[in-house]
């Protein structure tokens, strides 16, 4: 009778425990909404929301007319996380299918360290690489004056955000239950029939996960944009344009501004904007699993 109040009252603390964790998570996220939001407004009472999206001029330090539009900041922000993660995606996804599907426990065992050893390379290492060795050969094959782009730069947030996406979606594929496989096989199905056909659509929620946590790291990224994207404001037409995103332009501009100022608010705004960015995609990326996994 003891022991199963004991184990009754071990389960309430866990109970607790969990509900006390889950509730500063979700608090911790409120507080850098609110954070941000109060540090913000101010800037949209005095620019107005209209003029800070969708102006595309960002000089808040000119002498004549500031401007304060971020636009072409945002349009930057979606090149490099679009040509990123559509260079991080596939590599990812192959290593994961090899790793689980294919390669033999002892290559699994000592590739998938080496995979998520690339987590751990500092940023302003892959900045340096790109601008001792990837911008210069980049400038070489486009004839370029100047390598450092928007391609460099995603090619390096790609190399960045790899390790997030091949580790999660190795572990999803490999969550995947061995008899589905041993089904797949005895259906008659070949070995890419069954990953393509029933391991992939089986584990597409920790895809998914993968996915948007390599997405958040890309977009998050600022080291490796603020040294070889280029840093310039104005509207990029190619991906091979010098660019600065959003976090860039954060990183650069906050340590010169009053604070309290328009200009530190409208720095805030931008924050915040990022923050709905990466909400919205993650919202998104939540209907879309439970959409597939009702189908």
């Amino acid at each position: 009778m003891s022991f199963i109040k004991n184990v009754r009252f071990s389960d309430k603390i866990a109970r607790v425990i969990f509900i006390t964790t889950a509730s500063l998570t979700v608090l911790s996220l409120f507080g850098i909404f609110l954070f941000l939001l109060l540090r913000g407004i101010g800037s949209f009472k005095e620019i107005g929301v209209t003029e800070f999206f969708f102006g595309l001029d960002w000089n808040p330090t000119s002498f004549n007319t500031p401007a304060w539009g971020i636009f072409s900041l945002m349009v930057s922000t979606l090149i490099i996380s679009f040509i990123a993660l559509s260079i991080a995606l596939p590599f990812g996804l192959s290593n994961a299918i090899y790793l689980s599907e294919i390669a033999s426990p002892k290559i699994r065992e000592l590739f998938k360290p080496i995979i998520e050893m690339l987590a751990s390379i500092p940023s302003v290492v892959l900045g340096i690489i790109g601008l001792l060795f990837l911008a210069p050969l980049i400038a070489k094959i486009f004839h370029l004056s100047n390598g450092l782009n928007a391609l460099t730069a995603s090619i390096l947030v790609a190399v960045a955000a790899l390790p997030t996406i091949a580790s999660i979606c190795e572990d999803a594929l490999s969550s995947v239950s061995v008899r589905l496989r041993e089904a797949s096989l005895a259906l008659g199905a070949t070995k890419w029939m069954t990953i393509k056909k029933a391991v992939i659509p089986a584990a597409i929620p920790g895809l998914v996960a993968a996915i948007m946590l390599g997405l958040g790291r890309i977009i998050g990224e600022t080291m490796i944009v603020l040294m070889v994207a280029g840093n310039s404001r104005a509207f990029p037409h190619s991906f091979l344009d010098p660019v600065r995103p959003m976090t860039a332009n954060i990183a650069i501009e906050i340590k010169e501004v009053v604070a309290g100022s328009l200009h530190s608010q409208s720095l805030f705004a931008i924050g915040l904007a990022l923050f709905f960015i990466t909400f919205a995609i993650n919202m998104l990326a939540d209907i879309l699993v439970r959409k597939k996994s009702f189908s």
